[in-house]
C-alpha cells in the first residue's frame, strides 16, 4: 500500500502562486506513475496534471496547461504541483493519486483512477 499525504494548501490571490506538496510512504513509490486530481463542491474528480514514475513524461489538463508544473524527488519521496497564476476557477480540494504501478501515463492518456491511491486533499482558495 503506498500512503500519499498532501500538504502546502491554502488561500491565494488570483494571479498568485502555490506549490502542494504529497509526502508518499509505504510500498516502492518510484515505480509508479502519479498524478493530482482536484474536485470542488458538487463536482467530479478531475485530472489535472500526471508525471511517470521517471520524473521525464508530464500531461496536463488543457486548463493548467503552461501554468502548472508537476514534479517529483523519487529519493524524497515526494510529488509537487507548482500552481501559478491562479484563478478563482482553480479552487478546489486537490489530490495525489498514486497510478496502479502496471498502468502507465503516455503523451496524452493517464489511466482512469479506478485502481492506486489517495490521499486525503489539501483545500486551495483562490481570493479575487
Amino acid at each position: 500500500q503506498v500512503l500519499l499525504a498532501e500538504s502546502g494548501g491554502g488561500l491565494v490571490q488570483a494571479g498568485g502562486s502555490l506549490r502542494l506538496s504529497c509526502a508518499a510512504s509505504g510500498r516502492p513509490f518510484g515505480s509508479h506513475d502519479l498524478a493530482w486530481y482536484r474536485q470542488g463542491p458538487g463536482s467530479e474528480r478531475e485530472f489535472v496534471a500526471a508525471i511517470d514514475w521517471k520524473g521525464v513524461k508530464t500531461l496536463y489538463a488543457d486548463s493548467v496547461k503552461a501554468r502548472f508544473n508537476i514534479s517529483r524527488d523519487n529519493v524524497l519521496k515526494m510529488i509537487y504541483l507548482d500552481m501559478n497564476s491562479v484563478n478563482p476557477e482553480n479552487a478546489s480540494i486537490y489530490y495525489c493519486h498514486s497510478i496502479h504501478d502496471r498502468l502507465r501515463i503516455s503523451s496524452n492518456y493517464v489511466p482512469p483512477p479506478t485502481f492506486g491511491y489517495w490521499g486525503q486533499g489539501t483545500q486551495v482558495t483562490v481570493s479575487s
